[in-house]
């Protein structure tokens, strides 16, 4: 799977368009804030937690009938 096209760029998340249209790529890094952004910081491996659970969270409300 190839990242083909960057369809969202936020302050946590990029998500990617690939070669399958089925499928897209979320990466995450690893800024986390607090108090409505007034205080940011790097917390190493924090993109690699985001993952999984944003994984989950999809596969959830797909279930649920949402959006895939």
């Amino acid at each position: 799977m190839t990242k083909v096209e960057l369809l969202y760029e936020g302050k946590a998340k990029k998500i990617w368009r690939t070669d399958d249209e089925d499928l897209l790529i979320s990466e995450f890094n690893d800024s986390v804030s607090a108090f409505k952004g007034e205080k940011n910081s790097e917390v190493e491996g924090n993109g690699a937690l985001n993952t999984p659970r944003s994984t989950e969270l999809v596969i959830y409300l797909a279930a649920l009938g949402g959006p895939p």
